[in-house]
């Protein structure tokens, strides 16, 4: 079972829809901490503000029990702010601390990009190239693209972990990967048929399927 967990922020339903699409009936939408631990991989959307991210989770007794599944080996995929919160510190509204699975910063894109006519929030379709290939993108050609929505990004302090970069007025990360963690800024669950194929490829991964 892959528990997309909810915590009041994401597209939910869209990322179910996803999963559903590429085949993967396995998938359960919860806020129970019960059903997250019985998971055997969790999927964190999210959109919004990060310090409410965090405040939501930790409300809904979620934080720790995330946390331990990722620790365990359980394949983790974060999408957005399922992303940011993996990492120790956003600047997003002051300091506010996240699950520091990784070591690093969320921080804002330059102020000086609307003398640049740079929108913020970066919002709409931008390419992926890779640092090195996760197991979620295969098949998938480098450069493609994927739909984004987001005014922060990460700056991890192991760039080891960094597995895709995207340029949007600077070049940024939009993709980690270490061992059984999987994270993107953009959203696949948007990103039609090359956003389901990475989410028929986690799934497939959870099955011990080959990919």
């Amino acid at each position: 079972m892959i528990a997309i967990v909810d915590y009041g922020m994401g597209n939910l339903r869209s990322v179910e829809k996803g999963f559903l699409h590429a085949g993967h009936t396995n998938v359960i939408v919860t806020s129970d901490p019960e059903e997250v631990h019985r998971a055997e991989a969790l999927v964190v959307p999210g959109v919004g503000a990060f310090r409410d991210c965090r405040a939501n989770l930790d409300r809904l007794h979620l934080s720790s029990v995330i946390t331990e599944a990722m620790h365990s080996g359980k394949p983790y995929l974060g999408i957005c702010l399922g992303l940011q919160i993996l990492f120790s510190v956003s600047e997003e509204f002051g300091a506010s601390k996240g699950l520091d699975i990784f070591k690093g910063r969320v921080v804002s894109f330059p102020p000086d990009f609307s003398s640049r006519r740079l929108k913020v929030p970066h919002m709409g379709w931008n390419s992926v190239s890779y640092s090195k290939k996760p197991p979620i993108m295969s098949g998938i050609p480098d450069e493609s693209h994927f739909y984004f929505v987001h005014s922060y990004y990460v700056v991890p302090d192991d760039k080891n972990i960094i597995s895709g970069t995207s340029e949007y007025g600077l070049r940024f990360t939009s993709m980690i990967w270490q061992d059984n963690i999987f994270a993107t800024q953009f959203h696949p669950e948007k990103s039609q048929t090359l956003g389901l194929k990475i989410l028929g490829n986690f799934g497939n991964l959870v099955k011990g399927l080959r990919i």
